[in-house]
């Protein structure tokens, strides 16, 4: 049986799933929120210790403005409304990303952030405004800038997920099989499960389903 400390998930379909059902993109954002809460739950029964959640990329700001400004409120009534209560549940929330949003969101990320930093039964990663390639580039800019020997020790010191391992599993939604910019170093050797399913009606019995499975898969990490 596999060990699993971080599950990272790419949480796509949120549109898709609220014009199905509901007649309006925001709709689906709203239903996708309850899909979160629900998979945190469910990380938390099976004492995993890292999840990562890709919430918003350096890309998505090629969306409609008024969807964009419909997230992020989501996110500031959900920081303002949950985080009291993560915080007394022990769990760690981390922004990896740009925090380049509203001063108030700002404020709410920062907050959340030293609120919950000493945390220890969950360490969520919240990847926000993030791009796996800017990342990348801006890690070695700080590589040669300290003028540090070139190396995969010194390198991954100046990722945004230097705290935390490399993700075991990786969970797409949506019916989409790529990776689409997100943690292109930290995957590399991560198992990669590709769910039909949209974000908001992926449930725990699929996501139980999907660690079933990863516990059985042979892992060689380059060995026979």
């Amino acid at each position: 049986m596999n060990p699993l400390n971080h599950v990272a998930i790419i949480m796509d379909g949120n549109g898709r799933w609220g014009l199905k059902y509901k007649n309006s993109r925001n709709a689906g954002h709203k239903a996708g929120l309850s899909t979160v809460e629900k998979i945190i739950k469910e990380t938390i029964k099976h004492k995993i210790k890292f999840l990562t959640l890709y919430a918003f990329s350096t890309e998505n700001w090629k969306r409609p403005k008024k969807e964009i400004n419909y997230l992020f409120n989501l996110l500031e009534i959900f920081l303002l409304k949950r985080i009291e209560d993560l915080h007394k549940q022990n769990i760690k929330l981390k922004i990896i990303g740009i925090k380049n949003f509203s001063t108030k969101l700002n404020k709410l990320l920062k907050l959340a952030e030293k609120k919950t930093a000493k945390n220890t039964r969950l360490h969520i990663n919240l990847a926000l405004n993030y791009g796996s390639k800017f990342e990348l580039i801006n890690a070695f800019k700080i590589l040669s800038k300290k003028k540090n020997k070139v190396n995969e020790k010194n390198f991954v010191k100046y990722l945004q997920t230097k705290d935390t391992p490399d993700p075991d599993l990786l969970i797409r939604t949506g019916n989409t099989n790529r990776l689409s910019n997100f943690l292109l170093w930290q995957l590399a050797y991560s198992e990669i499960f590709f769910e039909k399913k949209l974000w908001p009606a992926f449930n725990k019995k699929d996501y139980n389903l999907i660690i079933k499975k990863f516990k059985k898969v042979k892992r060689n990490f380059g060995r026979i």
